[in-house]
């Protein structure tokens, strides 16, 4: 059964920096794509970050190049997002999501706020 666990959210103030994690189980992770899609209060879901599985290229949203680092440990069977410089903006649920067998997994969120 594919699980996606996030963790790592909270609170933390404007310029300061946050790792969430993405404990993955029931499918071979280390061939599978692997994604950060996060949704801010009142807004539909925007995609943040995607990371291969065979030459660990990344791709990033416009909004978060630059301060945001995805990357993932094949051995640990997990993903990460390194946050920088945060932004009131960034205030969102954040989800790890997949695809495995015609099928899109996602994580049950993890809350990072940025107050203003």
């Amino acid at each position: 059964q594919v699980q996606l666990v996030e963790s790592g959210g909270g609170l933390v103030q404007p310029g300061g920096s946050l790792t969430l994690s993405c404990a993955a189980h029931g499918f071979t992770f280390n061939t599978t794509w692997m994604n950060w899609v996060r949704q801010a209060p009142g807004k539909g879901l925007e995609w943040v970050s995607t990371i291969y599985n065979d030459n660990y290229s990344a791709y990033y949203a416009d909004g978060t190049k630059g301060r945001f680092t995805i990357s993932r440990d094949n051995a640990k069977n997990t993903v990460y997002l390194h946050m920088n410089s945060l932004k009131p903006e960034d205030t969102a649920v954040y989800y790890c999501t997949t695809g495995h067998d015609a099928m899109i997994y996602w994580g049950q969120g993890t809350q990072v706020t940025v107050p203003s």
